[in-house]
């Protein structure tokens, strides 16, 4: 038995396990991989056309043909244009006002939307429609519905209320800019109204529950309970907000191309005519670059108060 034993082919050892810092580089490496095409993309469409913008930004460049280098001119007529300055003016108008009214609208909107509960999906489709039309449709239709010759006015001049026959809403340099605004808070509240609706639908009832015993009123609930419990929601928003206000350029364009006597001229409408139109995309690429550093102020003083510990 002994002899056999002996004479028995011994097994190999088992593998050596892998060890807790080979098995943390393979996840590491796995998920580099996943992020690969993403990240190519993104230096692709992204990183290196942002690159050649700040260069160009230091550059005579027409668009076509080589590049000179003309050091900070382009920055030094930049400040001194009153087009420019016009434009900037306009997006903090913008800005201010899509702050405000069509945020105040859309928490309006879903504080209400979330104390009924029959037909509450109705509404919320029917609000998030005109966020899924395309812009140019919706751009198209009310340039129709706000012309002087065929639009609302004219159509209620001619059942006898011609209160509104003589108003040209996008030819008035006074009411051009609001105009749009207008238009475009009509396709953007209802978003907000979905996006807040959902964050209130996290709080939790019991809440409401004990303000309503303590005798809270309606008002008293939205400030006290769903304002602090919404605010990363509302300061998200909030902050996307700046972003897209210094980049609007879609309903400008469609509806009035910055016109009348540039009343709508925005950030994005005078680049866009100073590339084009005039050539001068080294000029233009350093309006592109303003923008882009309001845009990094704006997230750099978000992750700033985040990192500050306000809860946003």
């Amino acid at each position: 038995m002994a002899l056999l034993q002996a004479s028995r082919p011994k097994a190999p050892p088992p593998p050596p396990a892998p060890t807790a810092r080979r098995r943390k580089l393979r996840r590491s490496f796995i998920g580099f991989a996943f992020m690969a095409p993403l990240l190519a993309v993104n230096i692709l469409v992204i990183a290196v056309p942002a690159t050649q913008s700040i260069w160009y930004s230091f550059t005579d460049w027409t668009g076509l043909g080589p590049a000179d280098f003309t050091g900070l001119d382009n920055y030094r007529r930049l400040f001194g244009d009153p087009e420019f300055r016009n434009a900037l003016w306009h997006n903090t108008l913008w800005t201010a006002f899509f702050l405000t009214v069509p945020m105040a609208m859309g928490l309006f909107g879903a504080f209400l939307l979330s104390r009924i509960k029959r037909f509450q999906m109705l509404f919320r489709v029917a609000y998030f429609i005109p966020y899924v039309v395309a812009t140019v449709v919706s751009g198209s239709i009310w340039e129709s519905l706000l012309s002087p010759d065929q639009g609302i006015g004219n159509g209620l001049a001619d059942m006898g209320l011609p209160f509104l026959d003589d108003v040209n809403f996008l030819g008035d340099p006074d009411l051009a800019l609001g105009t749009v605004a207008f238009v475009n808070t009509w396709q953007w509240w209802g978003f907000l109204v979905v996006i807040f609706l959902a964050s209130m639908q996290a709080v939790n009832p019991s809440q409401y529950e004990a303000a309503r015993l303590d005798g809270a009123n309606l008002w008293q609930e939205f400030w006290h309970i769903t304002l602090p419990a919404i605010r990363p929601t509302l300061m998200f928003l909030g902050l996307m907000t700046v972003i897209w206000s210094f980049l609007i350029f879609d309903y400008i364009y469609i509806l009035t191309q910055g016109g009348p006597a540039g009343s709508t001229d925005v950030l994005g409408t005078l680049l866009y005519r100073t590339a084009f139109a005039n050539q001068e995309a080294g000029y233009a690429a350093s309006m592109g670059v303003v923008m882009g550093l309001i845009s990094v102020i704006a997230v750099s003083g978000f992750l700033y108060l985040r990192r500050r510990g306000w809860d946003i």
